[in-house]
């Protein structure tokens, strides 16, 4: 056996329970934030999207600072009463928020099949006030589509008697609070939240979010038969920071949000959760392969298409599928790569992992 199929196979064995890699952002230092967030989000591009050009001389909307409680850097995104507003473009409303967008990497945009997990700490001000139209913290969106106009999920803040935190769920147009809690545990307290959202017509959204001082629950919801799709989007993607109405801005004052530990993570569909969510575990050959590969036998009927991912996410083969014919793999580069099988719909069927030598 050569000196890289050796490396190779054992880099595979290491990574047995997860294809991609997990995205993470997190401060480093004062300077270049912007930098920073890009060059995780969308190398290149700019993700950012502030209030910056209504108040220069207040200088960069989000910032690096020290954090005592996590004792480490944390981002800070301010928002003002006056005179923020949103990117100069629209004025009944201020938004400072970071996003994943058609420039980020492909294993930070969720198509239909895919299970992500998302998950991010974050603070708002013991003092805190929000809008009682809305006062945004976390979007999941779709690109794409007669529905992306309206977030798919929001976490979202809500002036009443008293304050709540609510999840917000649009299955088409129309939007409605599916979950409520009150806000006054999170003011001044760092918390956590884990999002696992499995992309489908019929699909699956969870969340939780504890406190970290104390390790108490604040909020929990399940939902293992929602739809959790935009119709004909090409992908979904996650926004956090603050992004607020002004609708009721007597309300409002001056805040400052503080986010870390900023996470993405496409679930590998070959572990054994995701095949009791019904994907299917290919058997091909042969593994590694260096020219050709062959499925043992047509065990997804249905399936139409075929597609083959290297390990950032990116489509490096697409073609349809018919069976037990074989695959030309010959063009690709030595490597890790997951094979899928598609629906007509474009959820995934089945998948494996492959090894090209």
């Amino acid at each position: 056996m050569n000196r890289f199929l050796i490396l190779i196979l054992l880099f595979s064995g290491l990574q047995a329970n997860k294809l991609f890699a997990q995205v993470v952002l997190n401060a480093d230092g004062p300077g270049d934030t912007y930098e920073l967030i890009n060059s995780v989000l969308a190398p290149n591009y700019d993700v950012v999207e502030v209030p910056d050009c209504g108040h220069l001389d207040f200088g960069r909307h989000i910032e690096e600072v020290m954090d005592s409680f996590l004792d480490k850097y944390v981002f800070k995104f301010y928002i003002h009463k006056t005179p923020d507003n949103d990117r100069c473009i629209n004025f009944d409303r201020q938004r400072n928020e970071i996003k994943t967008y058609d420039k980020s990497p492909a294993n930070l945009k969720a198509v239909i099949g895919e299970r992500v997990v998302y998950s991010w700490k974050f603070k708002i001000d013991s003092g805190f006030q929000s809008s009682s139209s809305f006062t945004h913290l976390h979007q999941i969106k779709a690109v794409g589509g007669s529905e992306e106009s309206m977030p798919l999920i929001t976490l979202t803040a809500r002036k009443g008697s008293p304050d709540k935190l609510e999840i917000r769920y649009a299955e088409h147009l129309s939007q409605t609070t599916i979950h409520q809690v009150t806000l006054e545990p999170f003011k001044g307290n760092w918390v956590e939240v884990e999002e696992i959202i499995s992309f489908a017509e019929q699909g699956k959204y969870s969340v939780n979010i504890h406190r970290l001082s104390d390790s108490l629950n604040l909020l929990t919801y399940n939902n293992d038969n929602i739809r959790m799709w935009k119709t004909d989007a090409s992908f979904q993607r996650p926004k956090w920071g603050i992004y607020r109405s002004l609708n009721d801005s007597s309300s409002l004052r001056d805040e400052a949000v503080y986010f870390s530990d900023f996470l993405v993570e496409e679930l590998d569909i070959t572990s054994s959760k995701d095949i009791r969510a019904g994907f299917l575990k290919l058997d091909i050959y042969p593994n590694p392969a260096s020219d050709y590969l062959s499925f043992r036998q047509e065990i997804v009927s249905d399936a139409t298409e075929i597609r083959i991912f290297d390990q950032t996410g990116r489509v490096v083969l697409s073609q349809p599928y018919h069976g037990n014919s074989q695959v030309n793999i010959s063009h690709l580069e030595k490597g890790i790569y997951f094979v899928k099988l598609l629906s007509p719909q474009k959820s995934v069927l089945a998948g494996a992992r492959l090894v090209k030598w």
